[in-house]
């Protein structure tokens, strides 16, 4: 959902020049940093990530009332914290968090050596044509932002999940013996919190996706959409 993706912000067709400019200049600065597998990244409003190795998982959590008893100080007790996957953000992309009570945004690192640097939004004043590179890369995720709401608002539930694999696929998916795959793997928990269902009910909708041949699950449980599959693959 936020993730960025499209030709024209991809790593492979941005100058190596610039790039590798902005790498040296965040190390110079002590602007970036690596993290392992699941480590939550340290991230505030305000600020431009970019993602130099690996890949981001965005969570958002909502903090909603559990139940309306008053505690003993007055207020309401019991309150619950949801999440929700969100999405990715691949190597070579930016993002940013935005923070509005009660709905935060937190950043964990999807696979080891996932390496992220980050500046103010005027440190891209040092290279003009990449700003407008990140700008179009953020008009590309409002326009996956609509596509993933008119996902969500399917009736159905194995309408919703197909339509969620598919939108991922399309933006990271690797040409495989199997067709298409997802270069990282996603327990059906975080699917669930993604389409707004439990695990136990993806679990059995994946299965019934794959006894129809809608998708198929490559390697290390990684879920691939086979050759044959109408979907229109961004690359």
């Amino acid at each position: 959902m936020y993730s960025a993706v499209s030709p024209q912000s991809s790593e492979s067709s941005r100058p190596f020049l610039t790039w590798q400019r902005i790498i040296d200049w965040a190390q110079e600065h002590y602007r970036c940093r690596s993290f392992s597998k699941d480590e939550k990244i340290p991230v505030r409003p305000g600020l431009l990530y970019l993602v130099q190795r690996g890949s981001v998982r965005l969570i958002g959590n909502s903090q909603l009332n559990a139940s309306s008893k008053p505690s003993e100080g007055g207020g309401l007790s019991n309150l619950a914290l949801e999440e929700a996957f969100l999405g990715f953000v691949g190597a070579g992309h930016p993002f940013e968090i935005v923070a509005q009570s009660p709905f935060t945004l937190q950043a964990h690192a999807h696979v080891d050596q996932t390496s992220v640097l980050w500046m103010y939004w005027h440190d891209l004043d040092n290279w003009p044509h990449f700003r407008r590179e990140v700008l179009d890369a953020f008009r590309y995720q409002h326009q996956r932002k609509l596509l993933w709401l008119s996902t969500l608002g399917q009736r159905r539930t194995i309408d919703r999940l197909l339509g969620f694999l598919t939108l991922l696929i399309e933006e990271y998916g690797e040409p495989c013996d199997s067709g298409y795959c997802l270069p990282w793997s996603l327990t059906h928990a975080q699917i669930g919190s993604a389409i707004g269902s439990t695990r136990v009910t993806v679990t059995r909708l994946m299965g019934r996706l794959r006894q129809r041949g809608l998708i198929k699950i490559h390697g290390d449980n990684l879920i691939c959409l086979p050759p044959n599959a109408q979907i229109n693959l961004q690359r």
